[in-house]
C-alpha cells in the first residue's frame, strides 16, 4: 500500500486543525504508519512459515494457526489505519465544496465572496470537523476492542496448546519471536490511545471554544439591549425642584377678587 500518498492527503487537513490535531496527525504518520511500514511487516512476515506443532499430522498445524490468528495483526492494523485516517477526508471535502461555492458565488456577484475564510471552522465545517473526531476515536476503540476479544488481550504466549481436528491429540504449538511481537503489541496499542486521547481533548477544546463563543455574543447582545433602553429613557428631573413645587400650596378655588379683599381686611383690622 503507497502509505505516502495517503499522508500527502491527510496532511491537507492540518491547516484546518487545532494543536491537539496536529499532534494526532504526526502520531499517526510517525509512530504507527513509519514503525507500520518500517519494522512490524518484517516481524510478522514469517508468523505462517514459523508455528510449527509438535506433530507430523497434515493439516493440524494450518488448522491450529487459523484458531489461534483468525486475522493477522499486520492486517487488522492496516484496518485500522485505513479507518481512522479516512474521517479527515470529510473535513477536506467539506473545505473544498465550500471553496467551490464561493468560487462560483464570486463570478455570479462580481467579486463579492460568500465566505471570508472557507476552511475556517463554523457553521457546518464546525460540525462536520466535530463529527470526523469522534469517527476517528471510535474506530481506535473498536480496534482496541476487537484486538483484544480476538486475542484474549494484548499478550503474545510462547506455547499454545491445540487439540483440534484432525491433530490426533492435545498437541504444543510454538509462535516465533514470541517477546518483539508483544511489544509491537503493547507500542502500537499505546500509540492507538494516545490518539483518542488526542480526540477527546481537541473534541473538548472545540467545544468550550464554541460555548465561550455563544456566551460572549449573548453578554454583548445584553449589553447593547441595556444601551437602548437607557438612551430611550427620559432624564428624570432633580429632586430639588419637586421639593419646591411642592412646597407651595395654591388654593385652586381662590380668585383674585377675592384675594384682594382678604388683603383690605387684614389692612383695616391691623389699624384699628
Amino acid at each position: 500500500m503507497n502509505w505516502s500518498a495517503l499522508e500527502a492527503l491527510i496532511s491537507g487537513v492540518n491547516k484546518y486543525s487545532t494543536v491537539f490535531g496536529r499532534v494526532w496527525l504526526s502520531v499517526v504518520f510517525v509512530f504507527r504508519v513509519m514503525v507500520y511500514v518500517v519494522a512490524a511487516q518484517r516481524v510478522w512476515g514469517d508468523e505462517n512459515k514459523d508455528f510449527v506443532c509438535n506433530t507430523a499430522q497434515p493439516g493440524c498445524t494450518n488448522v491450529c494457526y487459523d484458531h489461534f490468528f483468525p486475522i493477522s495483526h499486520i492486517r487488522l492494523w492496516a484496518l485500522q489505519l485505513i479507518f481512522v485516517t479516512c474521517p479527515s477526508l470529510m473535513v477536506v471535502g467539506h473545505v473544498k465544496y465550500r471553496e467551490k461555492k464561493d468560487a462560483l458565488y464570486t463570478h455570479s456577484h462580481k467579486g463579492t465572496h460568500l465566505y471570508a475564510n472557507p476552511g475556517k471552522k463554523r457553521g457546518g465545517l464546525w460540525w462536520t470537523y466535530v463529527v470526523s473526531l469522534i469517527f476517528k476515536a471510535g474506530f481506535d476503540t473498536g480496534f482496541l476492542c476487537i484486538l483484544y476479544y480476538v486475542y484474549e488481550g494484548y499478550d503474545m504466549p510462547r506455547l499454545v496448546k491445540c487439540s483440534l481436528e484432525p491433530c490426533p491429540n492435545t498437541v504444543d504449538c510454538y509462535i516465533s519471536r514470541p517477546t518483539e511481537k508483544k511489544i509491537f503489541t503493547i507500542f502500537m496499542v499505546v500509540s492507538s490511545a494516545l490518539c483518542i486521547l488526542m480526540c477527546m481533548c481537541e473534541m473538548v477544546y472545540l467545544i468550550c471554544k464554541r460555548v465561550q463563543k455563544l456566551i460572549m455574543k449573548k453578554h454583548e447582545a445584553d449589553k447593547r439591549m441595556f444601551v437602548e433602553n437607557h438612551e430611550l429613557t427620559p432624564l428624570a428631573k432633580p429632586r430639588s425642584e419637586f421639593r419646591s413645587k411642592s412646597s407651595i400650596r395654591v388654593d385652586p378655588t381662590a380668585s383674585v377678587q377675592n384675594i384682594s379683599n382678604m388683603k383690605s381686611e387684614e389692612e383695616t383690622s391691623k389699624k384699628m
